[in-house]
This record gives structure tokens, sequence and C-alpha cells, in this order.
């Protein structure tokens, strides 16, 4: 209190955005009054229909021109000279000071986290979760200069510049009537937040009216085919929307459902689905036909399961989109498959295998003959590994030929073929063709059947190296899946150099680790599961960075099963899965489970992430 008052002696006093208690709730609440996250709200609530009342006031510590010189971001006699500039301008002393160019707009925001206690994040590159922002009023998120992000735990984070705000965070829980998170960003961050979120959200809701405008002057829901075309029809920007909010949450699918009564848009990004757009129900055939126009697909057929791909650019970059739709009891369900054509591939280096795990499988993959079979379940990242493969084998000396569906990432110097059923290139046949080319190397995109299983297994024993993918939960078992479709045993163990088994599992985020008690079930199934002890875990609590769910992206987990002697044996004897696995462990080989629990000891990910995503007992 001493140093407070020599400060307002000195005429520092001014230099603080005010000595008033500022009314706040602060990160410690759990879940709004009710009970229950904002997602779990009754269908229709509004904010005013849900009992809620902030609970804590926020006090700034200190004085903004006494930490900006602590931290050695200005002088002090650059803050005098402000303090004579403020009492003419009437403007807060960061701004003189930035406006004057002797503070950074970082450094301010520095600055005001710490008086203020709140988290300073990377605002500039967070997401907008549509859902969030429709909590909150423009008009009111704009004169309070806050941007809701996302909603996550019954708590919805918010991205704001002046915390000093008189009322802020009062005035913000009143409206949302829920807990409010805060993350500090500079003004410029917050600005741009504020334009991508409300006027992507203004664009969807205008467009919603004026089809349901046009829908109801026809007398009818469907548009017709001239507004699935025309640029300025409000389908056509409604998809344009959720593609552009898609790229920029780095979704590497979209799922557009019709749910009954309204038509649910949900972004799959880094493995978890995340609902981001609700839309009436009256727009869904529309949806369909707008997006099968674009992928050059039969509008008419709407009970026949379609494939179909779009090329496009969204926000200057090029996109590849794999489209399938299927009909459901409330209408056709769309899922779009987003491939960023500017992705940097990856080496096997980058790929997440442990340097030892890593060395084995370099050394089988420089193999000249022989089979190389990835398996794990849909969106595992068996693709990715196998590009990887060919990248570290691929040379002007040999010839490498792929077969896939569709061709995802094109290579100069690879010679690849897609597949095209109604033409009759099917992966049996292209491959068959692949044969006839003279190839050292083959790449089957995926085997599906036991025509195309017996052909890469032939072309392995005659004297080529052959990468494909399986769909099955482990290495092991992806063995038993060529025995179910009558693989003979002695030609897969003559065949098969090794399989690797994969999962893609999300990363902790790093800008919000912070301690965590797991609870009961975790902890039961990692001591089970023969977990390090340890006295502290690490898990991020989410913020700005992570969009509120606590991970940003995800990491490779492998297991290789290399084919030995002994192991051929146990195949041709058509053993066990049990029996297979024990041995391939006896031979060195880290189960996934235990790749991924190394993962929680190094606070890479977290148990519930383990458990949710490689759950083997």
């Amino acid at each position: 209190m001493l140093r407070r008052q020599k400060a307002k002696d000195s005429g520092l006093v001014a230099s603080a955005h005010g000595d008033d208690a500022v009314t706040s709730t602060v990160d410690t609440l759990d879940a709004p009054a009710d009970g229950r996250p904002a997602g779990d709200r009754p269908a229709g609530a509004t904010p005013d229909d849900l009992d809620f009342t902030p609970s804590r006031t926020l006090t700034p510590e200190g004085l903004l021109g006494e930490i900006l010189v602590e931290r050695g971001a200005v002088s002090q006699e650059q803050v005098d000279a402000a303090l004579t500039t403020q009492k003419d301008t009437g403007e807060r002393l960061g701004e003189v000071l930035v406006n004057a160019g002797s503070l950074t707009d970082e450094a301010r925001a520095e600055a005001l986290g710490q008086q203020f206690d709140i988290k300073v994040g990377a605002v500039g590159r967070s997401s907008v979760d549509p859902r969030a922002v429709g909590l909150l009023p423009e008009p009111q998120a704009r004169d309070l200069r806050a941007v809701p992000l996302s909603m996550s735990g019954g708590k919805l984070l918010v991205a704001i510049s002046d915390p000093a705000k008189q009322g802020l965070l009062g005035e913000l829980e009143g409206t949302v009537r829920m807990p409010v998170t805060l993350v500090l960003g500079t003004e410029g961050e917050v600005e741009a937040a504020l334009e991508r979120a409300y006027s992507s959200a203004s664009a969807v809701t205008d467009a919603v009216r004026v089809f349901e405008a046009r829908a109801q002057g026809r007398g009818t829901q469907a548009g017709p085919a001239a507004d699935e075309v025309d640029a300025n029809a409000p389908v056509v920007q409604v998809v344009s929307q959720i593609l552009t909010q898609a790229v920029r949450d780095r979704a590497s699918d979209v799922h557009i459902e019709p749910m009954g009564d309204r038509v649910r848009v949900r972004n799959r990004v880094d493995g978890a689905l995340h609902e981001v757009l609700s839309l009436p129900q009256s727009m869904s055939q529309a949806l369909v036909s707008r997006i099968k126009i674009m992928a050059d697909m039969n509008i008419v057929e709407r009970r026949r399961p379609q494939d179909g791909q779009i090329e496009t650019v969204v926000d200057g970059a090029p996109l590849d989109i794999r489209v399938s739709t299927t009909s459901t009891v409330h209408g056709e369900k769309t899922v779009l498959r987003l491939l960023d054509k500017s992705r940097a591939l990856y080496d096997v280096s980058t790929l997440g295998m442990p340097e030892d795990t890593a060395a084995l499988y370099r050394e089988i993959i420089r193999s000249p003959y022989g089979m190389v079979v990835c398996a794990g379940p849909t969106g595992s990242g068996k693709t990715t590994t196998l590009y990887a493969s060919l990248m570290a084998i691929n040379s002007d000396e040999i010839n490498v030929m792929t077969v896939e569906d569709p061709v995802e990432y094109t290579f100069p110097t690879i010679n690849q073929i897609g597949i095209h059923e109604q033409a009759g290139v099917t992966f049996a046949a292209g491959l068959r063709s692949i044969l006839r080319q003279d190839p050292d190397a083959i790449l089957v995109g995926e085997i599906r059947d036991v025509e195309t299983a017996r052909i890469a297994i032939q072309a392995a024993l005659t004297g080529h190296f052959v990468l494909s993918t399986i769909h099955a939960t482990d290495a092991v078992a992806a063995l038993h899946r060529f025995l179910d479709m009558g693989i003979e045993s002695f030609l897969l163990a003559s065949s098969m150099l090794a399989v690797v088994g994969q999962r893609l599992i999300r990363r902790s985020c790093t800008e919000c680790l912070e301690p965590y008690e797991p609870t009961v079930e975790d902890m039961a199934f990692y001591e089970r599961a023969g977990g390090k002890p340890r006295d502290v875990f690490h898990k991020g609590h989410g913020c700005s960075v992570c969009s509120g769910t606590g991970y940003v992206g995800r990491i490779g987990v492998y297991e290789v099963l290399q084919i030995t002697d002994e192991m051929r044996e146990l195949v041709v004897r058509n053993a066990s899965v049990d029996d297979i696995r024990k041995l391939a462990v006896e031979q060195g080989m880290v189960p996934m489970r235990d790749q991924a629990l190394r993962l929680v000891a190094d606070d890479v990910t977290t148990i519930a992430e383990v458990m949710r995503t490689i759950y083997i007992l």
C-alpha cells in the first residue's frame, strides 16, 4: 500500500487504467450455474432462460507505468513524458506510449496481462467457433472489444485487448450467462478477430435469411438448380463459408448432417469432431445439390451413395476435397475430406516414431523386394506414412509406381494411377497393368479385397517391393485380416516383411500446459497398462491457441512387427493373435500402447487421449 501511495504522490497514478476494482469471474469456475455446459443447453434456450450470477471481482495488481519500467519496456523518462501528454489528450498511458513509438503493442499486452493476471495468447492465430460468437451480439462485442473464441468445459473463452474497461467481465457474463475465461491480445489482433468472427457469422445469417425468404416466396423448400450455381445465391455463399471456416480451423473433414429439425455442420480438428454451425433443415437438399454440382456428381440420384472430388481455392491456397454422400432417414449426409496441397509432406524422421523404431523401419523399407503394410482405422495416418516411405526410397535409379483412390498428393518423379471404377480401373486392374510397366517399387493405396491382396502378394514374391495399407486394429490383427480374406498362410509368411500398426494422437497444447489430477478411471488404466509412476501430470487447460480444446496438432504412435523366421513359422501354423503378439514383444516390438504411455510420461499427451485413441487391453 505504501508503494501505491508513493506512486500516487509522484503522479504515476495516471498511468494506471484506474484503481477501481473490475467485476469479473476468473477461470476457477467449473460450470455455469445450471450445471450444464453451453453445448448441453435445451434446444431454443436463450441466456435469459438460464440462471447465472457472476461471483468474483478481479483487482489490478500494481500500476501500468511501474510495471512497464520494471519490465524494461520503457524508461521512467518516457513514462513521465507520456503522463504529460496524457493530461492533454485524456488517452490511456499505454495508448500514448504506443502512439509515440516508445512501446510495442505486444509489450503493452504483456504488461496489461501482468497487471490483471490474464494470460496473453496468440489471438491472431486463433480459430473462431461460430456457436461461441452467437452468444455475444455484434454491437456489444465491438463496444467491449471482446471476441468469443470457443466453448469448452462449460466456459466461454473470450479474447480482449483492454482488461481495464469498467465492468467488462460482469457485462460479458451477464450477457452470455456462463463463466468467462479471458485471454489478452493486442489491439490489432482483437480487431482482426472481430472482423473474422462477425463478418463470417453475419454472412451466414444473411444468406440463410435470404434463402428462407426465397423459398417461402416459391412455396417450396428446395431452390431451383440456378440457385446452386449462381455465385451470389445464398446456398453458394453458405458452402463457401463452410469451406473457409474448415480451412481456418485446420479441419481434416467436414460433416454436413441432416438431423430432422436442422442441419448440423461439424469439423474434425486433430481427430475430434466439433460442431461449428447449425442451419435450417430447409437448406439440407440445396446444400447437398450445390456440393454435388461442384464435385461433378449426379444431383438427381439421392438414394445411392456417391463419391466425387472438388478442386478449389480457399484463402488463396489450392485445396482438393474428396466428397462422399450417403442417404439417411433425414436426408443425404455429406462428408468432405480436405487435402491441403500446400502442406509439406513428411519424411520418416518427422512421423513421430521413436528413434529405435524409425531406424528399424528405414532398414526394412530399403529391402529390394517383399511387402510392407500399414494397419489402422480410417484417419490414423496410414497414407502419410506410405508417402513418407516413398520419399525415403525414391530415386532416379528405380521405377516407382502407385495405384490410389484417389491420388491425394502428386509427385513429379513418381508414376501415379488413379482409380476410376466406371472406366474399369480398379485396384486389381491397375495393379495388373503396373506389373507390365517394369516397376521396382509399387504403392497400393488400400487392400480392400482378396483379388487385390493376392496380386500384391504375388508382386512381392516375384521381386518387387510393395507398400500398402489395410484396415485393422493393430499390426498383429492385420496378419489375420489377410488370412480372413482367404490368403494362404504360407504365401503371407513368404511375402510379408513387416506390418506397421499406427494411430494419430492429439498433442497437449504447450501454451496452456498446467498440472492436473487424472480421474480414478484414467489412473486405473494408466497403472494397469504399466505407465511410469508420476507425482504430477500435465495437460492443456484451453486457450486461444488451441481454441479451448487443450490440444494442438497430432503425433503418430507406431508399432513395427518385423516378420522373422520364428514369426513365419507361427503364421504358417495359423497361430493365435496372442501367440504372435507375445513373440513379437519378445523380439523387441514396442506395442502402440506402450509408445503412447511414453508420450504421457513426457507430457506430450494425456491419459484420457490415450484411452480415447488406443484403448488396447
